[in-house]
């Protein structure tokens, strides 16, 4: 009797350890508890400085000042000798290159200065330090089934997400801790057949307005696991009324 009950006890906690009774949806709750667990996310406002490093190129400093109830997204990049802006406050655009407005067709198309990539960016941005928040988007599609998959040798509990067409085309896999339900590796597809697209590894963490977002994103390809360069957040910053 004393064994079995070990071993019942054994299977129930290995149960309950790696969430295999969880929903996707219950999963995506238990992750966004970890990461946002006062619901600030909706109503972020902060700075995000980032140090981006690829390699054979130098850093790019990126400072980002996001106030998402005025819908107000500033991005400033350094690079080399070269200052961008690019501000959307309330749906208008202004885009300035070295502090100046006036720029040339030939600087628009270098640096691709235009407000569709504005657009872009934030998204980008929003979307990636959202994350895993911005699961519940409207048109973000969870698969029906927490998978369980082992990356560099560690396993973890996989929500995969496809989404509305009007809204993105790749398919993605979001990998959590299945101790604490933090997201430590995020990995998408372009077409999941040719192994395209590529995966990134989250390290450490940096804390803003109560919310646990990734100090370090590290770059690669799925096909050939090629390193190609690491996003760090160096500082945050809260910001007033």
């Amino acid at each position: 009797m004393t064994k079995a009950f070990l071993l019942l006890f054994c299977a129930l906690s290995t149960t309950n350890l790696f969430g295999q009774d969880l929903s996707p949806n219950q999963l995506l709750n238990k992750a966004i508890a970890y990461h946002d667990p006062q619901g600030n996310w909706v109503d972020f406002k902060g700075q995000l400085f980032i140090t981006m490093k690829t390699p054979n190129s130098s850093d790019r400093l990126s400072e980002i000042t996001m106030d998402l109830p005025k819908h107000y997204f500033k991005l400033v990049t350094k690079k080399d000798n070269t200052t961008i802006e690019q501000i959307i406050n309330k749906g208008v655009c202004k885009l300035l290159l070295n502090g100046s407005e006036t720029v040339s067709e030939d600087e628009i198309a270098k640096h691709r200065l235009t407000c569709d990539r504005t657009q872009t960016m934030r998204n980008y941005y929003t979307y990636l330090y959202g994350l895993p928040m911005k699961l519940k988007d409207p048109g973000t599609l969870l698969d029906r089934k927490v998978y369980r998959k082992t990356f560099k040798g560690k396993i973890y509990d996989v929500l995969r997400v496809t989404y509305d067409e009007a809204v993105g085309k790749d398919t993605w896999y979001f990998y959590f801790d299945p101790a604490t339900y933090a997201l430590e590796v995020y990995q998408f597809y372009h077409d999941e057949e040719k192994n395209d697209g590529e995966y990134i590894i989250l390290n450490g963490l940096e804390e803003i307005n109560g919310i646990k977002m990734p100090k370090i994103r590290a770059w690669y390809y799925n096909k050939d696991d090629k390193y190609l360069g690491t996003d760090t957040l160096t500082k945050t910053s809260a910001l007033t009324d």
